[in-house]
Order: C-alpha cells, then sequence, then structure tokens
C-alpha cells in the first residue's frame, strides 16, 4: 500500500480516490530495511532509494517492491515506468500480492499515456486470487464502472463483499452505496446503512457523509436533522469536503 500508485476508488455518493497509507512495520523486518522504511515515510527520498536499491539488488522482496513503487511515483528519482515495472514484476512473480495491485495501478493510471483497464483488471484479479483486499475491491471498481469491462453490478458486488468481508473499509461503503442505489441487488436501505456505519467505524469519511445523508433523507432510518449535521460534521473533520458544503446548507437553511 505505497502512495499514489495504489489507486483504490471510494464512492460516497461522489467520493473520489483516496490511497491508503503504507502498511504496519512487521516485527521481523531487520534493522537495515526498518531505517528505509522510516526514510521514505519521512519523505527522505533520495537517501531511501539508495537504500532500497541496495537490498533489492540483494534479493529484498520489500525492498523491491518499495523501489517499484518509487520509480512509479518519481520519488527521489524522475519517474521511469519501464524500471518500475521490472521491479514490481520481481516482485510479483515472487507471489507478492501488492506489488500485482501496484502494476495493476500503473496500468490504470496509464503511466503517462492512455490507461489500460484491460490489462490493469489481469493484475488486480491475480492479487484478488491470493486474497488481497484491496485487489478485490479494484476489481468491483472496474465491474461497477465498466472500465475495460462491460459493467456487471453483479460480479461489482460479489469483489465488493469479499474485500468487504476481509475489512477493506472503501468496499463496505461501496456496498452502502449499491445497496441503497439498488446496483446488482434489491434496494435495501437498512443493509446500506449497515455497511456505511462499518466503514465509519475504521474512519472513512465518505461513510460518515452517507450516513448523515441517511439520517437527513430518512432512508434506513427516522429522518433526524440533528443526527444529520452530527454526520456531517464528522465527516468534514475527516476531510470530506461535500460534507463540509452540507453544513453551510444546513445552516443557510435555518
Amino acid at each position: 500500500m505505497f502512495g499514489v500508485l495504489l489507486m483504490v476508488i471510494a464512492q460516497a455518493a461522489s467520493a473520489q480516490p483516496g490511497p491508503p497509507g503504507p502498511p504496519p512495520v512487521p516485527l521481523d523486518r531487520n534493522a537495515a530495511l526498518n531505517r528505509a522504511i522510516d526514510l521514505y515515510n519521512q519523505k527522505e527520498y533520495a537517501p531511501a532509494l539508495t537504500a532500497f536499491r541496495e537490498m533489492a539488488e540483494a534479493g529484498n522482496l520489500e525492498a523491491i517492491r518499495y523501489l517499484g513503487v518509487m520509480y512509479g511515483s518519481g520519488q527521489g528519482v524522475a519517474a521511469d515506468y519501464e524500471e518500475a515495472l521490472k521491479w514490481l514484476r520481481k516482485a510479483a512473480f515472487s507471489s507478492d500480492s501488492q506489488a500485482m495491485c501496484n502494476i495493476g495501478s500503473l496500468y490504470f493510471q496509464g503511466m503517462g499515456g492512455r490507461p489500460d483497464y484491460r490489462e490493469a483488471m489481469v493484475w488486480f484479479q491475480k492479487a484478488a486470487l491470493t486474497g488481497n483486499s484491496q485487489g478485490a475491491y479494484n476489481v468491483g471498481v472496474l465491474y461497477r464502472d465498466g472500465l475495460g469491462v462491460a459493467v456487471d453490478f453483479e460480479k461489482a458486488l460479489a469483489y465488493f463483499h469479499k474485500a468487504a468481508d476481509q475489512g477493506e473499509d472503501l468496499a463496505m461503503n461501496s456496498l452502502g452505496v449499491m445497496y441503497q442505489r439498488g446496483q446488482g441487488v434489491t434496494t435495501d436501505y437498512l443493509q446500506a446503512l449497515r455497511w456505511f456505519r462499518a466503514a465509519a467505524a475504521q474512519g472513512n469519511a465518505a461513510a460518515m457523509f452517507n450516513i448523515g445523508l441517511s439520517y437527513e433523507a430518512g432512508t434506513g432510518v427516522a429522518a433526524n436533522r440533528t443526527e444529520a449535521t452530527a454526520w456531517y460534521r464528522k465527516a468534514a473533520a475527516a476531510g470530506n469536503p461535500e460534507a463540509t458544503r452540507s453544513l453551510q446548507r444546513l445552516e443557510a437553511a435555518k
């Protein structure tokens, strides 16, 4: 889960992409790798790149993935997609599911040209098959939005469920939206609210906003302006701009 390369698409009623941050550091990492990751997290990219390269050339799988991400993102070095793919493929062929997701994201974003959604799907599916929740979520996004494939809400719903069951909050929120809109499933406001709450419990700002909308409109719950306002405030504090606009709208309507 590294920086801009991991494309994850949050859908609020109209939320935009929001990539998650780096994963927690496993306890068994060696000291040199920990230092390199610390440098990366502190945005000291040049020394981090040097450290990752040394470890990658020695075969360290995690360093290989970080190196690919840095080349793909232009962190500490000019963006070089060919070099990024070289390193990420090396990690992916060693069964690194996160590297598979990163490769899919490069194709999704287009690497400076046109996006290749079909190739992105290939790599996201590879990751999903290994149990990677972000890979499953991204496959769901492609099916939901008809990117590289025909729109298929039922398949999107299945992949979102798979990712949500693994704790992916973006998938939980997207499930809420699909249940609310009746996409691939009978409209069910109670189920929608259940998924919004699950995502909100993990800090998902789009889900908080959607709960606010539910209270304001009375979908799946009795209409309650006070509760709507409270959820909009939570969402706004978490960085959701639509929630800020909703608060301003409610204030102006007093």
